[in-house]
């Protein structure tokens, strides 16, 4: 019997399973810098311990999204090694912060099961969930995969596709435990706007332009634990429909995140991901750019010091986005779209300004 697992295909999973992922993942100060350097981000929550410190946190949490992918991570060897793309994200929320010191653990469900039409691959859902090691919940989110078949003439389940929300509802929204704002200093945030100055229906060009390297898509999905074979196997990926490894979707909506800084800088911390698409790939060479669009605004139930922002972030590759691209006349996504993510983030009121 061989020692060795290649993942699970497609006949592997079967609706109601749960999977326990392997190696629960301790964060650092280290993994804080590396996630810096990696995107740039200069969302000050995440940088400074006395800023954070001054809205009531112990110190400076790691970055929403490298949680996200820590947690991504651990579901990588049980439910997308196989993977031939990861389509897109549903009912996604940010339910506490993680502190270096803390230790990352993940579980998933699967939800939904449907073969494809080729008889090669099929579509599996799963709900994630991380938590901090004394069970403190992190984040949860809904994926669904696309995921190669090992035998095609293997028999295909029943077909069950979930009944997923189309964006999570302002009431289920949770702000950060200890979360208290009294005094957001622009000069120091690096952004003079606060809730009260988005409206809906406003687009923001977020001007910059971040080139991907080859090095920070391995460096990242290795800090990850991400080791899907779509973004190591070189030898592989170069008889694949691309010729070369595919840069793993999160580098692409974290670099987006960091360059949404230049419009959004008083976004405190990401609240849910609605919906998301990774529309297009990236390899390494291209430059990501990206947009945002407001699609609503929302009271926090009994807080008078924060509001909450219902973002779409696009992200497109070497196409500036003055001209906010998405689709073309019939609808369909532009070929220099990479993502399309809709999320609700959490920004101060004017109140708070000193």
């Amino acid at each position: 019997m061989s020692k060795t697992g290649t993942g699970n295909f497609f006949e592997d999973f079967h609706l109601g399973q749960e999977i326990r992922h392997a190696t629960p993942r301790t964060v650092s100060t280290g993994d804080a810098a590396l996630y810096l350097a990696m995107t740039g981000s200069r969302f000050l929550q995440h940088c400074s311990d006395p800023f954070a410190r001054s809205n009531g946190l112990p110190g400076a949490p790691i970055d929403d999204l490298l949680a996200f992918h820590l947690v991504f991570g651990k579901t990588v060897a049980d439910v997308s090694l196989n993977a031939v793309a990861n389509l897109g994200y549903a009912d996604g929320r940010f339910l506490g912060l993680a502190f270096p010191g803390d230790t990352i653990n993940a579980r998933s469900r699967v939800i939904g099961l449907k073969e494809n039409s080729s008889g090669q691959t099929g579509i599996v859902w799963v709900h994630s969930q991380g938590c901090k090691q004394d069970g403190t919940p992190l984040v949860e989110y809904v994926r669904w995969v696309m995921v190669r078949k090992r035998n095609p003439g293997s028999p295909a389940p029943q077909p069950v596709v979930p009944r997923l929300t189309d964006h999570v509802a302002p009431d289920r929204l949770l702000v950060p435990a200890g979360l208290r704002l009294t005094r957001i200093d622009p000069a120091e945030t690096g952004s003079p706007y606060f809730f009260e100055d988005y409206v809906v229906g406003e687009k923001i060009d977020h001007v910059d332009g971040m080139g991907v390297m080859e090095s920070e898509n391995r460096l990242a999905t290795r800090l990850y634990h991400n080791g899907a074979r779509v973004h190591f196997n070189d030898h592989t990926e170069r008889q694949g429909r691309l010729g070369a490894c595919i840069v793993y979707g999160g580098v692409v909506i974290s670099l987006a995140r960091a360059l949404s800084f230049n419009g959004l800088g008083n976004c405190l911390h990401l609240l849910a991901i609605n919906a998301g698409s990774h529309v297009n790939p990236c390899r390494a060479g291209d430059t990501v750019y990206a947009w945002s669009e407001v699609l609503a605004t929302a009271s926090v139930p009994g807080r008078a010091d924060v509001g909450a922002l219902r973002l779409r972030l696009v992200a497109a590759k070497d196409h500036p986005c003055h001209d906010f691209p998405l689709r073309d006349a019939d609808g369909r996504y532009l070929p220099e779209i990479l993502l399309d993510l809709d999320y609700w983030a959490l920004i101060p009121r004017r109140a708070v300004a000193a």
